[in-house]
C-alpha cells in the first residue's frame, strides 16, 4: 500500500494562451483606425449662389475626369446680404496641395447657347463640381464661380487680343475662322479700362497658331452682310455657325505675305466687317481746326499723292475741336505709328510768306507725315496746329537752338548770314522742364558748311535801341526779320571743326553783342535788385568791362544774385581783392552826381585788385563806394561821442565856420558804450588844435527864445545844416595848451558852449602851397 508515488505540488501559473486573441483582436483594430484616419477626405467648403443640381453624397468633384471628391453636406448659407448654400466637400488625401486660396470651383450642368452644347456628358452621370488647381495660401474656404473659367493662357496654342468698338454679337466660345475652317474659339470679353473699346480675347489652336502673323485682320464674321446696288444684290457669310452664335475670321493681306509673326502681347484690331478690314485702315485725327473739311470729300495727302479720305467728321460738344475719321490705304500702315503728324493745309498769308497756296485751287485738304518706320503702331492722333518741321533726312542741316524766350520768331522766320536768308526756322515748342523754347533750324545745304563749333546765333528780330545822354542808336536786321522776325549768326573761327552731334545744339542769344563776347563768368550778391537787370553794365573808369546777364534770389531769399561776364581785364578782376558796388542817381542840395544813370539807369562799378589776390568768383558788394584808400597828409584825431547822430565820411571839420578838415570814418569803442569818429586835419590847419580845443556837433540848427530877447536861429553853415559837420574852437593863453598829437582823442560835445564861440586865440599859421 506504500508503493504508491507520491504526488508533487508546484504553483499555478497566470499567462494563458487565450490571451493571445484579443491581443490580435486589439492590433487589428488599431491598424484599421490609422488606416482609417490616414486615408480619411479632407473637408473643404465651397459657397454657391443656389443649391439647385447638388446633391449629398451624390454629386461629385472632378477633375479632368477623374473623381476627387464628393459633396458630403449641404447646407444654407444666412450670414451677409447674399445668401446662398455652403456645399462640404469632402476631398482625398492626394489632392491637399492643391487646395490654395486661388483653386477654383465651379458646378457643370448642361448648357445649350447659340455657341454650341456644353456639358453634355451630365446628362447621363448628373451634374458635377469641376475644380481648377491654382496658387496661393493653403485654404479651406472657397466661392464658387458662376460659370467656366475662360482657357488659362498656359494652354498650349495662341493667346491673341482684340480691340472692337462694339461686342455685337459674339459670346464665350463664339468660332474663330480662317479661310472657312474653325480654328479657335473666343475665350472671354471684357470692357477696357478706358471703358471706350471691348476687349475680346480668342485662342488660335496649336496646329493653325503660325497663320496670324503681325499684319493679320480679323473682322467680325457675324450675320450676314448684303451689298446691293443697281448691279444687283451679294450676299457674303462666314458659315451657318457664325449666323447663329456670331464668329470671328482673320486673315493676311497679299502684300503682306512676308509678315513677321506676331508678338501675342500686342492687341489686334477687330473690324466690323470683311469690307471694313480690306478697303482701309481707320484713324482718328482730333483738329482743332476743321474749317473746309467735308467727309466724304476731304482727301489726305502726302508729297502730292493722297493716302487716304476723311470718311467721318464730329464736332465735340464744346464746339472747340472736332474728331476726324480718315480711312487710310493699307500700303500705309507701316507708317501709322508714333510720331506721324497730321495736319490741316489751307492758303495762309503772313509776315513770313505765303503757304497752302495749292489749297487755293482744290480745296482744304489734310497732310501727312509720316513716322519712323518700326515704331509702335497708333490709330489715334492729335493733329498739329501747323505743318511739321522739315523732314530731318531731307538735306541741308538741321539744329536746334535754346532760348529763354520766343519773341516774334515763328514758324518760316527767316535764318540770316550777312543779312542773306541762307535757312529758316522749322519749329518751336517748350523744354522738358518748361523753362527754355527750343527752335528747330534748317539751314539749305549750300549754305551749311557755314555753321561751325565756333558759331554763334542771336535773335535778329525787330528793332534794337541802345542810348543815353551821348545819342541813341537804331539797329536791325533786315526789312524781313523786322517784320516777321528772324535769327542771324556769325562764324568766329570758320576753321573751327563742326559739331559732332547729329543734331547740333546752339545757344539763341537776345542780341548780336551777348553772342560774340567772351569773358569769365562772375556771381555778385547785393542787397536789392532795384534797377538791375539783364545787361546791366559793369564799369571801370567809364569803360563797360561787362555785363550782368541774369537776376535772381538767393536761396534764403535775404539778397539778390546776380550771374555776370567780365570781358575786360577778366583776369585782374576777378580776384578776391576787387570791389563791386552798384552806382545810382544822387541828388541833392549839397551833391548832384552820376546823372546819366537817369536815362540809362543804374550799373555796377567796379575797382579791381590792385595786388595779386588768389582768383575769385563769387562777391559781395559794397554798400556804397569804397573811400580813397591813399592816405591823405594831415593830423588824424580820434572824437568820442554817445551817438554818431547825422554824422558820415566826408562831412567837413570846421574853424570859425571855415572848412579845416574832414571826417574819414567811425567806429563803436572797444566797450561799445561810445562811438569813435575819425577826421584828418589838413596840415596847414593842424596848428589850431591844441589840447585845450574843444569839438562839438554842428549839424542842423540851434533855436533859443526869451521874452526879453526874443527869438534867436543857430547853425554853423548852411552846408552843414544839410550835411552834419563837426566844429571846434581853441581857448587863448595858457588854456589853449599844447599842440594836438596825432591820433589823440578829444570829446565830442553835442552843442558848443557860448564862451567857445568868443575864443579868437591868435595862432600862426603856414603859407599855403601854390
Amino acid at each position: 500500500m506504500n508503493d504508491l508515488p507520491e504526488a508533487r505540488t508546484r504553483p499555478a501559473s497566470t499567462w494563458s494562451a487565450i490571451w493571445v486573441l484579443p491581443l490580435i483582436a486589439l492590433l487589428i483594430g488599431a491598424w484599421l483606425a490609422w488606416r482609417t484616419y490616414s486615408q480619411a477626405g479632407i473637408e473643404v467648403q465651397v459657397r454657391f449662389t443656389s443649391g439647385e443640381g447638388i446633391q449629398v453624397n451624390k454629386t461629385e468633384v472632378i477633375y479632368k475626369g477623374m473623381p476627387v471628391g464628393k459633396v458630403v453636406e449641404l447646407t444654407l448659407d444666412d450670414e451677409g446680404s447674399n445668401k446662398g448654400v455652403i456645399a462640404t466637400l469632402e476631398m482625398n488625401k492626394e489632392v491637399e496641395s492643391y487646395l490654395r486660396s486661388n483653386t477654383r470651383f465651379w458646378l457643370v450642368t448642361p448648357r445649350v447657347t447659340l455657341a454650341g452644347i456644353t456639358g453634355l456628358e451630365t446628362l447621363v452621370s448628373g451634374n458635377y463640381i469641376a475644380v481648377s488647381p491654382g496658387d496661393g495660401e493653403p485654404s479651406k474656404k472657397f466661392t464658387a464661380l458662376s460659370e467656366e473659367p475662360p482657357l488659362p493662357d498656359s494652354t498650349p496654342g495662341l493667346h491673341v487680343t482684340l480691340k472692337a468698338e462694339r461686342l455685337g454679337s459674339l459670346n464665350r466660345d463664339s468660332p474663330v475662322f480662317y479661310k472657312q475652317i474653325q480654328v479657335g474659339r473666343v475665350k472671354s470679353y471684357q470692357l477696357a479700362q478706358d471703358l471706350s473699346t471691348v476687349e475680346i480675347k480668342i485662342f488660335v489652336e496649336p496646329a493653325y497658331a503660325h497663320l496670324v502673323r503681325k499684319h493679320t485682320r480679323f473682322w467680325n464674321a457675324s450675320g450676314i452682310t448684303i451689298d446691293a446696288g443697281l448691279g444687283g444684290v451679294k450676299f457674303r457669310t462666314e458659315s451657318l455657325a457664325s449666323i447663329v452664335a456670331g464668329g470671328i475670321a482673320f486673315a493676311t493681306p497679299e502684300n503682306r505675305q512676308d509678315s513677321p509673326p506676331t508678338d501675342p502681347r500686342l492687341p489686334f484690331r477687330l473690324y466690323d466687317s470683311f469690307d471694313a478690314a480690306q478697303t482701309g485702315i481707320k484713324v482718328v485725327v482730333e483738329l482743332s481746326d476743321f474749317e473746309g473739311l467735308q467727309a466724304g470729300r476731304t482727301p489726305v495727302m502726302y508729297k502730292g499723292i493722297q493716302v487716304g479720305i476723311l470718311k467721318t467728321l464730329k464736332i465735340e460738344p464744346g464746339l472747340s475741336s472736332a474728331r476726324a475719321e480718315l480711312v487710310m490705304d493699307p500700303l500705309a500702315e507701316d507708317f501709322l505709328v508714333e510720331g506721324t503728324n497730321f495736319w490741316l493745309v489751307k492758303p495762309s498769308i503772313s509776315l513770313g510768306g505765303v503757304t497752302g497756296l495749292e489749297a487755293l485751287v482744290k480745296g482744304n485738304y489734310i497732310g501727312m507725315r509720316p513716322g519712323e518706320k518700326g515704331a509702335a503702331s497708333q490709330r489715334e492722333f492729335v493733329a498739329r496746329p501747323k505743318a511739321p518741321p522739315m523732314d530731318l533726312g531731307a538735306p541741308g542741316l538741321h539744329l536746334v537752338l535754346s532760348s529763354d524766350t520766343l519773341g516774334s520768331l515763328d514758324v518760316g522766320s527767316p535764318v540770316l548770314y550777312r543779312q542773306m536768308k541762307v535757312g529758316s526756322v522749322q519749329s518751336f515748342r517748350l523744354s522738358r522742364n518748361r523753362r527754355r523754347v527750343l527752335l528747330g533750324v534748317h539751314i539749305e545745304p549750300e549754305y551749311a558748311s557755314l555753321v561751325n563749333g565756333s558759331t554763334r546765333f542771336w535773335n535778329a528780330s525787330g528793332i534794337t535801341l541802345s542810348g543815353g545822354l551821348s545819342g541813341i542808336e537804331v539797329k536791325s536786321e533786315s526789312l524781313q526779320s523786322l517784320l516777321a522776325g528772324g535769327i542771324a549768326f556769325e562764324t568766329p573761327d570758320p576753321e573751327a571743326p563742326a559739331s559732332s552731334r547729329r543734331i547740333p545744339r546752339y545757344a539763341l542769344h537776345a542780341d548780336r553783342e551777348s553772342a560774340l563776347q567772351t569773358g569769365l563768368e562772375l556771381q555778385i550778391r547785393v542787397d536789392s535788385g532795384d534797377g538791375l537787370k539783364a545787361g546791366t553794365p559793369i564799369r571801370y573808369k567809364g569803360l563797360e568791362v561787362g555785363k550782368v546777364e541774369r537776376v535772381e534770389l538767393s536761396e534764403d531769399l535775404q539778397a539778390v544774385l546776380l550771374a555776370a561776364r567780365i570781358t575786360q581785364a577778366g583776369e585782374r578782376i576777378a580776384r578776391a581783392g576787387s570791389l563791386f558796388w552798384v552806382v545810382r542817381p544822387e541828388l541833392g542840395l549839397m551833391r548832384t552826381a552820376n546823372l546819366d544813370t537817369l536815362v540809362s539807369g543804374p550799373y555796377l562799378e567796379v575797382r579791381p585788385d590792385p595786388g595779386s589776390s588768389p582768383r575769385q568768383t563769387r562777391f559781395v558788394a559794397a554798400p556804397q563806394a569804397p573811400t580813397a584808400s591813399t592816405k591823405e597828409a594831415g593830423l588824424n584825431l580820434v572824437l568820442s561821442t554817445p551817438r554818431r547822430g547825422s554824422l558820415k565820411a566826408g562831412v567837413p571839420v570846421t574853424y570859425r565856420e571855415v572848412t579845416v578838415g574832414k571826417v574819414t570814418g567811425f567806429e563803436l569803442g572797444p566797450n561799445a558804450d561810445r562811438v569813435l569818429v575819425s577826421i584828418l586835419i589838413e596840415p596847414r590847419y593842424a596848428p589850431l588844435v591844441r589840447s585845450g580845443s574843444r569839438f562839438w556837433n554842428s549839424s542842423g540848427f540851434g533855436f533859443d527864445f526869451g521874452l526879453l530877447k526874443g527869438a534867436q536861429l543857430r547853425t554853423e553853415s548852411l552846408e552843414t545844416l544839410l550835411e552834419g559837420g563837426i566844429a571846434f574852437a581853441t581857448p587863448e593863453g595858457e588854456q589853449m595848451g599844447r599842440p594836438a598829437t596825432p591820433g589823440q582823442t578829444f570829446p565830442l560835445f553835442g552843442e558848443a558852449n557860448d564862451e567857445w564861440l568868443q575864443w579868437a586865440p591868435k595862432i600862426v599859421l603856414e603859407k599855403e602851397q601854390k
